[in-house]
């Protein structure tokens, strides 16, 4: 191993916890504000103080959203070497353990990175677009939330209050959804321009709609997942990323069951792929209906022919990306009817 320095950063939303870490001996532990100009300065007060530059400096923290973006900013500005890893990663990777601060937390980061140096994964900001995609979309989904829960009170609490109280709340939240819904069409809006102006995101979301049973929001959440499928570099990971592969649970001689999904998964991606495989069954002419029904007639479980079916789906997500064709099939594609989309929201 190259003569390497590693600094573990504990993030939250004001300071950073820093430890720096060499050979395994944590060196110094500082507190610093969580600011791109104080990163920038204490990166380069480390490689003063021991004498190296900025290639021999690993810096590990745990991807904590958008409190994440001046650290990655003040790496990239001078070319640190930036590693995101998951928090339940670190978390299972470091056997019993009792007591928790940020102090403590940040030099379990660098032993971390120290340890399982050969597992590093180096940071690869994505690109404008999809960064601008996923900050709207996460907005889109709070609205969306919102209005959900405005209209659930519209329609559950009439039977239950005066009634003249309850036209007072109604007007005020029949105002609230309005305006709810100009936003939501506002965001859809600037979701559908900012693809559009991107060559590639464009590309895909055509590719990725030529598959049955894929819609718009499906695609656009395989998108940002998958940061324009570079971050998996095969379905099959994409499968245990999404919660959709199973495995075999069996100790010894006498402990056996059937094969199982895991519920360590992202259950939003998970959620839209279920959606789009009952939806690609729907169609009578459909290859995937002709397979559930000789599955079932086969005397599958429903829920196991489903799950196969979403593998199937990112399969073929996944083929037609690579090979920039648009996916064939006999029947006829129900999302050439631009009437039929409606739009990313729920």
């Amino acid at each position: 191993m190259k003569n390497y320095y590693f600094i573990g950063i504990d993030v939250s939303k004001k300071n950073l916890d820093c430890c720096l870490l060499h050979d395994g001996v944590a060196l110094k532990q500082d507190v610093i504000p969580n600011h791109q100009k104080s990163i920038e300065s204490y990166l380069s007060i480390v490689c003063e103080e021991q004498d190296i530059d900025a290639e021999q400096i690993i810096v590990c923290a745990e991807f904590t959203g958008l409190y994440i973006n001046p650290l990655i900013i003040a790496c990239q500005t001078d070319s640190y070497k930036l590693w995101m890893e998951d928090p339940t990663q670190i978390k299972y990777s470091s056997g019993l353990q009792r007591g928790k601060n940020d102090s403590i937390d940040a030099k379990r980061i660098a032993l971390y990175a120290f340890r399982y140096f050969d597992r590093i994964k180096i940071y690869k900001k994505p690109s404008a677009s999809i960064e601008a995609i996923k900050l709207l979309s996460t907005e889109l989904n709070m609205l969306c939330v919102d209005k959900a829960k405005y209209q659930a009170q519209l329609s559950d609490q009439k039977e239950y209050m005066p009634n003249d109280i309850y036209k007072m709340k109604q007007k005020r939240l029949a105002l609230l959804i309005k305006e709810l819904e100009k936003a939501i069409k506002n965001i859809e809006d600037e979701i559908e321009t900012t693809i559009k102006g991107d060559t590639l995101l464009s590309r895909q979301m055509e590719l990725l709609l030529s598959i049955e049973g894929i819609g718009k929001k499906t695609s656009l959440k395989m998108i940002l997942e998958t940061q324009a499928f570079t971050k998996f570099s095969d379905s099959r990971k994409f499968c245990c990323h999404a919660g959709v592969a199973p495995f075999s649970y069996s100790s010894g001689s006498s402990q056996h069951s059937k094969n199982r999904v895991s519920q360590r998964a992202n259950k939003s991606i998970k959620t839209l792929l279920h959606l789009a495989a009952l939806s690609a069954i729907q169609n009578k002419n459909s290859e995937l209906r002709k397979y559930y029904e000789r599955k079932i007639a086969e005397g599958k479980n429903k829920m196991s022919v489903l799950n196969a079916i979403r593998a199937k789906l990112i399969a073929r997500m996944f083929a037609v990306i690579k090979s920039d064709l648009h996916y064939k099939f006999e029947h006829i594609n129900q999302y050439q009817n631009k009437n039929t989309v409606r739009g990313f929201a729920n």
